[in-house]
């Protein structure tokens, strides 16, 4: 229905809410570090200081089924200078190299440059080639005309060049910056999505700005001609349609940049869903993260002192992790996984994922069951198929917070169109292509967090996150404990919205407001504070409390009263489960 925009205060009791960023707002005076050329526009806008992280290295967010031995994606962290001049430009005369070492290393260089060229092709290159300078075209002339020339300070004869760009970037707007790289980033299409996306997720990392402003990167693009879908199930498959789906959908029920939904049953007459990888995705892909390989390994030979931010390493395993996401049987293979854990467990009257239909499933397609019920924020909906709500959503949490101790993986993307109240009740995961894994460490830091916050003791909750990031400093964790307190304080004052909505019928009915970007913004509150005593969280940390604060938000809304770490049919704390750690 069209929303109208009334906005009621939320039930009684005591809410919690999101508060605004009170991270502090720092100048933007740090030098770039970007593994692409083709972000030069954007990236002196609002340059970002990179600094190493110390031994972070577990894969923490992964496409569904990856299987990387090891990972450096949690290897270095990238925040805004808080000095008020700019750090220097990166010493080119630092780790000073031979005659005979510049010459091996720049053959390695170019031999891998190279090496990728052959495996993407010259065609895909230089398609993306022409796309890349396009979209750079079209965001220079909307940026020219967002900020004129006449608005910029004149340059000052006499005033080093450092000093003038210094200028010019402080009088831009904040938001200028990642607002302009997310639009590049739109234009650039599939790969730059899907690494927006990792920005967005990734608030341990990203400055909160860019964290922020990529919530926004748009995923949704002009679907693809049934035709061409037609050709590409049939070509994967092996099979014509007939012989595989008794009807087809034409239109789809959703399009992204990677794939399309379409609804279809099978011959033997269940409903499923079908997912189809769109064409060209896949050279597009290789050549983008090609060309990304090979600009991080330009990088490390031109300024070796950023090697210790190993920045072709992280490079390597985003091109490997967003390869893997190619091959839709992963996917297919976690939601196997998925429901042999919940069947393992006793979960299956209270909790399902969609049934994966391998002989209808290939690299390019997924065919799997078609779950049919409302979204956890449908007020309205919920109540139809759930006569009690709060235990339908205890059921939910259970569910997912057994999954991050007893399952291979969680589902890390917990968001409410990814979970559903059935129409027999229980609750339906869905969408498996991001998923999550926490190692042993991580989660008994979080136990002690847990156990902290539900006593109110922000001492020990405070020295569970020391446990679980790293540091080179001392830690005062008495002053990191009250900055917690007062984070948690100002989350607490803020309440929950319900919103009332028109349906084309005429009747009305009324939804719970989940911004996404509350959720960001308190995930990045809690890691701003914990940067502001010496702490880096581990990547993995700002995953997982994403999706605790997205079941905050939905216990708050749907159970007021539930004291969610007190309550004895929530099953959050580890010695209340019977799981063994190897």
């Amino acid at each position: 229905g069209e929303q109208r925009g009334a906005v009621l205060p939320g039930s009684s009791g005591k809410h919690r809410g999101a508060v605004g960023s009170r991270r502090e707002r720092r100048s933007g005076g740090g030098r770039s570090v970007y593994v692409v050329s083709m972000f030069a526009c954007a990236a002196m806008l609002g340059p970002l200081r990179t600094s190493a992280l110390v031994g972070q290295r577990s894969m923490s967010l992964v496409p569904a089924g990856a299987r990387l031995a090891s990972s450096r994606l949690g290897a270095s962290s990238f925040s805004t200078s808080s000095a008020s001049t700019p750090p220097p430009f990166p010493d080119l005369n630092a780790n000073r190299r031979s005659p005979s070492q510049v010459l091996e290393e720049g053959r390695a260089v170019a031999e891998e440059a190279l090496r990728i060229a052959g495996e993407v092709g010259i065609e895909a290159t230089l398609r993306r080639t022409a796309t890349g300078q396009r979209a750079i075209i079209e965001t220079t002339l909307e940026l020219a005309r967002e900020v004129p020339l006449s608005s910029l300070p004149a340059p000052s004869p006499g005033l080093p060049l450092e000093e003038q760009i210094t200028r010019v970037l402080r009088s831009l707007p904040a938001d200028l910056a990642p607002r302009t790289l997310r639009r590049l980033f739109e234009r650039l299409g599939a790969t730059y999505v899907k690494l927006g996306q990792f920005i967005a997720s990734s608030p341990t990392i990203f400055p909160a700005e860019y964290v922020l402003e990529f919530q926004k990167c748009l995923d949704s693009t002009p679907s693809t001609d049934y035709e061409t879908v037609k050709k590409i199930v049939e070509a994967d498959l092996g099979r014509p349609l007939s012989q595989v789906y008794r009807s087809f959908d034409q239109n789809p029920l959703a399009s992204a940049s990677v794939a399309q939904v379409h609804a279809a049953t099978l011959l033997t007459g269940e409903d499923v869903v079908v997912k189809v990888q769109k064409p060209g995705v896949a050279e597009t892909l290789q050549a983008d993260l090609g060309f990304l390989a090979v600009a991080g390994k330009a990088i490390e030979f031109l300024a070796p002192d950023l090697r210790r931010l190993s920045l072709a390493n992280v490079v390597a395993d985003l091109r490997e992790l967003m390869l893997g996401e190619l091959d839709f049987r992963a996917e297919g293979q976690c939601l196997g996984e998925f429901r042999q854990f919940l069947e393992e467990n006793g979960l299956e009257d209270v909790a399902t994922a969609p049934c994966y239909y391998p002989q209808a499933s290939s690299k390019k397609v997924l065919t799997m069951e078609r779950l049919y019920g409302v979204p956890l924020v449908d007020l309205e909906g919920i109540r139809k198929y759930s006569s009690n709500p709060e235990q339908t959503l205890i059921n939910a949490l259970n569910t997912w917070t057994l999954s991050v101790i007893a399952c291979p993986f969680f589902h890390a993307d917990v968001h409410a169109g990814n979970l559903l109240v059935l129409e027999d009740g229980r609750v339906g995961f869905i969408d498996f292509g991001i998923v999550g894994r926490i190692p042993s460490k991580i989660w008994g830091a979080l136990q002690d967090v847990a156990v902290g916050a539900a006593g109110e003791d922000w001492v020990q909750v405070a020295q569970g996150l020391v446990a679980m990031g790293a540091t080179d400093q001392e830690v005062d964790i008495q002053a990191f404990a009250e900055d917690l307190r007062r984070v948690v304080e100002a989350i607490n004052e803020i309440n929950p919205q319900v919103v009332v909505q028109d349906n084309m019928d005429g009747t009305v009915a009324a939804g719970i407001g989940v911004d996404e970007q509350q959720v960001t913004r308190i995930a990045l509150d809690i890691v701003g504070v914990s940067e502001r005593n010496g702490v880096k969280l581990p990547r993995e940390f700002g995953i997982l409390v994403k999706q605790v604060l997205y079941f905050d938000r939905y216990t708050r809304l749907l159970a007021p009263d539930l004291d969610v770490l007190a309550d004895d049919r929530v099953r959050f704390r580890r010695d209340a489960v019977d799981v063994e750690f190897e």
